[in-house]
């Protein structure tokens, strides 16, 4: 029976004028490029980024996502570049949205220690669902019939996606603001049906606060405040929280909801509260986070949500020489 009404959630989702909303990430700065392409390039070094999200996981037919980004910064030009792509899959029908995506920044000093980069991002998107996966009413009438009338009516779409960023940044503060699918393209699966995706707004921002240590091995930890809004349509959500670094952990834990505004049916717009834990070696990053559900779909509902990034960076000699000029002071989850 769940199954079922699972199957009908989706068609209702597919059938309708809907209006498309993205996938959401805990560790957004694992793959920053996600929420501004302004940080393509940003972290000086050639970077190669790795995200999977399993949202809901007791949810038969839930969510998952992927996400995959290369970036670097091309220093004789003050630019940085990159190539992501995106995946997710949602419901027992097998609906998949996969994107690509190429962004480009341009880095300008203002003064000594403070840096300005606006960015563009220009991307191809398709989404498909398993129409053998689906289970219509006029199957079930005719004894469970191997097709529906309704075949051949869902059909893959294709469309192309454009975004847009800015960011701002010293040796420990940073803001950026972004704007993706600004030309609302439409994602319907029924050609007679319209289905925009509606523009999203984002603004984040944060900063490193230094800890001084009295160990022998006079170790600086570090921790790092920030906050990540967005907004699509009615729909609004915040992720506030902090970092603490002791190299080579990174420890956090992050809130995500809205408490002061209803969600619209007079409930508060709590989402989860977020644990991480980060590790750092070398050249690689590796991060685990759980996100505990405390909405009214409840955790024994939900079994939470579960998310993993890997990280590989490296640097060549040009690379190396503008590091020791500026630093990101971005989290690194």
């Amino acid at each position: 029976m769940k199954k079922t009404i699972y199957i009908l959630l989706i068609l209702l989702a597919v059938g309708s004028d809907m209006l498309g909303q993205d996938q959401q990430f805990t560790q957004f700065y694992a793959v920053p490029c996600y929420i501004n392409p302004a940080f393509a390039g940003a972290s000086v070094q050639s970077r190669i980024s790795a995200q999977y999200r399993n949202q809901w996981s007791a949810i038969p037919g839930g969510f998952s996502a992927f996400n995959l980004a290369y970036d670097q910064f091309l220093p004789n030009i003050n630019s940085g570049m990159g190539l992501f792509v995106n995946y997710d899959k949602a419901g027992s029908g097998g609906l998949k949205t996969t994107g690509v995506h190429y962004q480009y920044a341009y880095e300008a000093r203002i003064k000594r220690n403070w840096f300005f980069r606006p960015a563009l991002q220009f991307g191809y998107v398709t989404r498909s669902i398993d129409f053998d996966k689906l289970t219509f009413y006029d199957q079930m009438v005719r004894d469970n019939a191997d097709q529906s009338i309704e075949y051949g009516s869902i059909r893959p779409t294709n469309y192309f996606d454009f975004g847009t960023g800015l960011l701002t940044y010293s040796q420990k503060f940073w803001f950026g603001v972004s704007a993706f699918h600004n030309n609302n393209p439409d994602q319907s699966l029924y050609p007679k049906t319209k289905a925009p995706v509606m523009r999203k707004y984002g603004a984040h921002g944060g900063i490193r606060l230094r800890v001084k240590s009295n160990s022998l091995a006079k170790l600086d930890n570090y921790v790092v405040i920030a906050a990540n809004f967005q907004s699509q349509h009615n729909f609004d959500q915040l992720d506030l929280g902090f970092y603490y670094e002791l190299s080579p952990v990174v420890l956090g834990v992050w809130y995500r909801g809205l408490p002061l505004k209803s969600n619209g049916y007079g409930v508060a717009n709590h989402d989860a509260v977020a644990i991480l834990f980060g590790f750092q070696a070398a050249r690689y990053k590796l991060g685990y986070s759980y996100d505990v559900t405390v909405s009214k779909l409840g955790i024994s509902n939900s079994a939470g949500s579960h998310e993993l990034s890997l990280v590989y960076q490296w640097a060549s000699k040009s690379n190396t020489r503008s590091k020791k000029i500026r630093i990101m002071p971005c989290a690194k989850f």
